[in-house]
């Protein structure tokens, strides 16, 4: 069986209608979607280390390396 993504407030999968192109993705909600500004503007989240923008491009270039190395998804169980 495949599992979905999960929302990363509430953990819960997120439901088959909310893909990459939904306003509201990655939460499953516009409550948790909420949630996860408002800790954003509370300074429960933040970026903790100064970067260059020539650092940020290395680190989003290493990023999308690494994700190109996984196998793509499939519509097949196992």
């Amino acid at each position: 069986m495949i599992h979905r993504l999960p929302c990363p407030i509430c953990d819960k999968e997120l439901p088959i209608e909310i893909d990459g192109n939904s306003t509201i993705f990655p939460f499953c909600s516009p409550n948790c979607k909420n949630v996860d500004l408002y800790r954003w503007m509370n300074g429960e989240y933040f970026v903790s280390e100064k970067l260059t923008p020539e650092e940020v491009y290395e680190k989003i270039s290493q990023l999308e390396a690494t994700q190109e190395e996984l196998p793509p998804e499939s519509g097949e169980s196992y």
